[in-house]
């Protein structure tokens, strides 16, 4: 069989495929892993200008445990004693603590009892909709609401009713929460599926409980996870190609066939494993016989977009955190901005990741330059509205002012940021207009409406963070998880990968190696 894109659903699909004894080509159009994982080189230090943190560590867990492997022999990960730090235009600041109580105090120090107590019993509702929506959702490969219903059973249909599906994360947050600055806080946690806290759904406040439960930073960059992958498939027997890119997804009678790639190589298979936009597929750029392989959306349905500058620089004042995030003063305006008049902020929230940091307690303000990840929210229309160079001009210096404001002060050469806009990204990930993210998770549906592992055409699968169970690490590994098992179904396996559940109830996989082709 052949997978397309070693991103992390690829990788992970073909590292349980080729455990299984299936022979697994795997081909990527870029010289290395990670699809999203993907590094920057600024003044010759490797930059993480994609996602930053690892969550959910026991699905990695139960990967590398389902072929023969042990996490920790192949990935050190260290576990963020502060989530993050936040800072708003009134000079205030909070930090997030891995410690629930902590953060309690933190927030009472700053908001007062009442937001802290608000802050625990929002803790506390998180954890039932995680628990809630994990198995039945997250963990299931083809999740629907009446299914969902079903599975609940009498007595759980009360917790389904509580994780306020038909409710805005807005103002599930502002129920639990005064200050509007804590409601900017919790609510940033639909960016994260590439969202606004106005139109995203209420259940995506289990993201709060994820990062309570873990969050870990990779020791030598986010890359080395994709490395990792890529050098246990090997191990196990699948063969990489890098440099490759696809040209078509061959269809015969209605059936994957194969793939052809760019340099006239055709390559037969009986299976095709998609890691990519869904957008590629029905757009035609992987051959017309795929556009009805999946279900489209419109641009004004697709995620966030983000401008990025990967940076060598040194920087003075506001003392930052591994993770800091700088509030714009008004958060409702600034996804107006984005989603209705599809412009770039004009006062834009901005997140810095500060490489070179340990997320501890006792951080140490850094002499010299330092590698940094800035990041704003933007619309993903680079394909029939892309923005300007005078607009990203104009954003760079809104997003200076703002750290000026707070006291930051960045220096570094031109040559020394380099930028990443919504036009570079859609060039980097065909099919999106620039969306990082897929469709977006706008209103109760949205979530049961991403594509599954299963297309209309027999034989091609899908996997990604733009599928289900959604963007973000742990899901597109969660996705490739899922195609497998879909392609091993359709091979006629009679195992697959079994559920187990840790002691702190989230469900895990199984070590079994049994083959099959």
């Amino acid at each position: 069989m052949v997978i397309v894109g070693a991103g992390m659903g690829g990788l992970v699909c073909a590292l349980l495929l080729a455990a299984r004894g299936i022979r697994v080509r795997l081909v990527e159009k870029n010289t290395v892993p990670g699809g999203k994982l993907r590094e920057v080189t600024v003044a010759g230090r490797r930059v993480d200008s994609g996602p930053t943190v690892v969550t959910m560590r026991w699905v990695f867990e139960s990967i590398f445990a389902a072929v023969g492997a042990d996490l920790d022999d192949h990935l050190r990960l260290t576990r963020a004693d502060i989530l993050a730090r936040h800072s708003w235009v009134d000079g205030s600041t909070l930090d997030l603590h891995a410690d629930k109580q902590a953060s309690a105090d933190a927030i009472g120090s700053m908001a007062g009892a009442a937001e802290a107590r608000g802050y625990l019993a929002f803790c506390d509702r998180t954890e039932e909709v995680f628990r809630s929506l994990n198995a039945s959702f997250m963990e299931n490969p083809s999740p629907n609401p009446l299914g969902l219903a079903r599975s609940a059973g009498l007595g759980g249909l009360l917790s389904l009713t509580r994780i306020k599906p038909f409710t805005a994360l807005s103002t599930v947050i502002a129920s639990y929460f005064r200050d509007p600055r804590l409601r900017q806080l919790f609510g940033r946690y639909a960016t994260y599926c590439g969202s606004s806290p106005y139109e995203a759904p209420g259940p995506l406040m289990l993201i709060a409980h994820v990062e309570q439960a873990g969050v870990w930073l990779v020791d030598g960059g986010m890359m080395q996870i994709a490395l990792a992958l890529g050098r246990l498939a090997r191990a196990r027997g699948v063969e990489i190609t890098y440099g490759s890119d696809v040209e078509q997804i061959t269809v015969r009678d209605g059936v994957a066939a194969g793939v052809r790639l760019s340099s006239g190589e055709v390559i037969e298979a009986k299976s095709v494993v998609f890691n990519g936009d869904p957008g590629a597929l029905f757009e035609g750029l992987l051959g017309d016989e795929c556009r009805t392989a999946t279900a489209s959306w419109k641009p004004g349905q697709r995620s966030l977009s983000a401008v990025t500058w990967s940076c060598v620089a040194r920087t003075s004042g506001f003392d930052l955190s591994r993770h800091t995030v700088f509030f714009g003063q008004d958060y409702e305006r600034e996804f107006s901005d984005i989603l209705q008049r599809l412009e770039l902020p004009a006062d834009p929230t901005v997140y810095v990741c500060a490489h070179d940091r340990a997320a501890g307690r006792h951080e140490s303000r850094l002499s010299g330059e330092e590698r940094l990840l800035l990041l704003v929210n933007a619309p993903a229309r680079a394909d029939d509205q892309p923005l300007s160079a005078a607009e990203i001009a104009s954003c760079t210096t809104r997003v200076s002012e703002r750290l000026a404001r707070a006291g930051l002060t960045l220096s570094a050469p031109p040559e020394q940021m380099k930028a990443t806009t919504p036009t570079e990204f859609a060039t980097l990930f065909p099919g999106t207009g620039g969306a990082l993210y897929g469709r977006a998770s706008h209103g109760w549906a949205a979530s049961f409406q991403r594509p599954g592992a299963r297309t209309s055409i027999r034989g091609l699968f899908l996997a990604g963070g733009a599928v289900h169970p959604g963007p973000g690490i742990p899901m597109a590994a969660l996705s490739g998880r899922f195609a497998a098992q879909a392609v091993l179904r359709d091979l006629g396996s009679t195992r697959s990968f079994h559920t187990a559940v840790t002691p702190g109830g989230m469900s895990t996989r199984s070590a079994t190696t049994a083959t099959t082709r």
